[in-house]
């Protein structure tokens, strides 16, 4: 009986001496390597390639991996959705982004291949919010949140806008975050001429070394760069993690996994007229503001028969909406219209055009476009917030509020239907549901400016003049065009 006992103390310690010791629950990533810009002099060199190498790479480490390249803005949010559908509690996360970044409102913004952008409100319409992203993983329970973003390049976008590329902007990040910049905040670096990136070599390099935990394996990564840089790049990091991780655990080989899923690349040609939001413009955060705890449940839905009915909407003072008649030669809507025309039963050419419309001021084009979208597919909560989104301009707040609240249970804690139920709320007067929604999503983008904004506005009405007034003015400090954006909504 001894002996057995022996034995089996002996097979315990053994199998614990090769078992990782770090938390690590199932591991995803989505890789994306945007090249080909329609607006850029020439495809770029590096993303694909470095896509690929860092897919295949975190396939050995474990990971079940999703890439895309060439990613249009709806290939991308569809992305997105695909791993915040994978996350469990206690996952591990991971977002690699390799392509043309630009900085707005002190958030960084990954850009689609098919990207319109002639202003910076453009950037918030068209590009995908890093922090936006961040807190739907950590929303979804992600153990650990690892981001990484090679797009710290001069682009062809900010010309237009500004005299010089601004770089990326600091992360406010959930904790349990790690994100690595390939170069320093707001500075821009130009590719090498080869077929790979410095900072992407280096990387890989640092991964495939056995016992390094992540930050560690970040912090080589930054010193590798730097050193065969001359100085001239030098990644940024940041960091929150609560727990230890590796890419490689320690102790035994790498684990199997899983092949990387493709992802359809996009059309080399995409339409050339600008897209519109699916919801007011993110922005920054309170100044100082402490990295957020994790978001609680999203709030009560506000009972319908509980808003009165609203005065009538304060109209922008700009010219009447435009007719389909007027819009039918826009590039985006006449392309798009052809495609209804051979199929009418197009959900996504649809939803792209209300967002066209609805960009152009034609709500009521819109709205009838999200209508039959959803008819097709009732499921859509992108449409559903969309379509809130323009109700809620026009006034139609008791139909707005429905879109808003099927999007939220569809997904709960969707950061911009709460947003838009926000702004229904307050149009609607029902201040205190306005704050309870505006609360909720800046937990989740703590510089949602929207947000914000609106939130000071409900706080003053509420009474809370001097916290309102806090609101209302780190929001403007941040987009100087939030009170005119909000103004255009019919909220003063």
């Amino acid at each position: 009986m001894k002996t057995r006992l022996v034995l089996l103390l002996s097979l315990i310690f053994a199998v614990a001496s090769v078992a990782p010791s770090l938390a690590a629950g199932e591991r995803y990533a989505l890789v994306i390597g945007n090249a080909k810009y329609p607006d850029a002099e020439a495809p770029l060199k590096e993303p694909i390639n470095d896509a690929r190498d860092i897919a295949e790479e975190l396939k050995r480490d474990g990971f079940n991996v999703d890439i895309g390249e060439n990613l249009t803005g709806e290939q991308m949010r569809r992305a997105f959705e695909r791993l915040y559908g994978k996350i469990k509690p206690g996952s591990v996360a991971l977002l690699f982004f390799s392509g043309f970044g630009v900085q707005s409102s002190r958030q960084s913004y990954m850009i689609p291949v098919d990207a319109q952008i002639w202003t910076e409100a453009d950037v918030r319409r068209d590009g995908f919010s890093l922090e936006t992203v961040l807190g739907e993983i950590n929303s979804r329970g992600a153990g650990v949140k690892i981001a990484l973003i090679d797009a710290s390049r001069r682009n062809p976008f900010e010309r237009r806008f500004r005299s010089f590329s601004a770089g990326l902007a600091p992360v406010i990040a959930p904790n349990g975050t790690l994100v690595m910049y390939s170069a320093a905040l707001s500075s821009v670096v130009s590719d090498n001429g080869s077929d790979r990136s410095l900072f992407v070599k280096e990387l890989l390099k640092e991964i495939r070394t056995p016992d390094l935990m992540a930050e560690e394996t970040l912090n080589r990564t930054r010193v590798g760069v730097t050193r065969a840089s001359r100085q001239e790049q030098v990644p940024w990091i940041s960091s929150s993690l609560a727990e230890d991780f590796s890419f490689i655990p320690s102790g035994g080989p790498r684990p199997a996994g899983p092949p990387p899923a493709p992802v359809a690349a996009a059309p080399t040609t995409p339409a050339p007229a600008p897209a519109p939001p699916p919801a007011p413009a993110p922005a920054a955060p309170q100044v100082a503001a402490p990295a957020p705890p994790p978001p609680p449940p999203a709030p009560p839905k506000p009972a319908e028969a509980a808003i009165p009915p609203p005065p009538p909407p304060a109209k922008p003072t700009e010219s009447p909406s435009p007719t389909a008649v007027a819009l039918a030669d826009d590039p985006t809507i006449k392309n798009l219209t052809t495609r209804l025309n051979d199929n009418p039963d197009d959900a996504a050419a649809l939803y792209r055009r209300g967002q066209v419309y609805a960009s152009k001021g034609a709500y009521e084009l819109a709205i009838k476009d999200f209508n039959n979208s959803l008819r097709l597919n009732p499921k859509d909560v992108e449409a559903y917030n969309n379509r809130c989104w323009a109700r809620t301009v026009i006034g139609d707040l008791q139909a707005a509020l429905k879109d808003c609240n099927e999007a939220l249970r569809l997904r709960p804690n969707f950061v911009d239907a709460l947003d838009s139920r926000g702004l229904v709320n307050l149009k609607s007067g029902q201040n205190k549901n306005a704050i309870a929604d505006f609360d909720a999503a800046l937990k989740i983008n703590p510089r949602l400016t929207s947000s914000l904004y609106g939130r000071g506005l409900a706080k003053k009405r509420n009474g809370s003049i001097s916290e309102g007034d806090l609101d209302i003015n780190n929001a403007k400090a941040m987009d100087p065009n939030i009170v005119k954006e909000f103004a255009d909504y019919g909220v003063q």
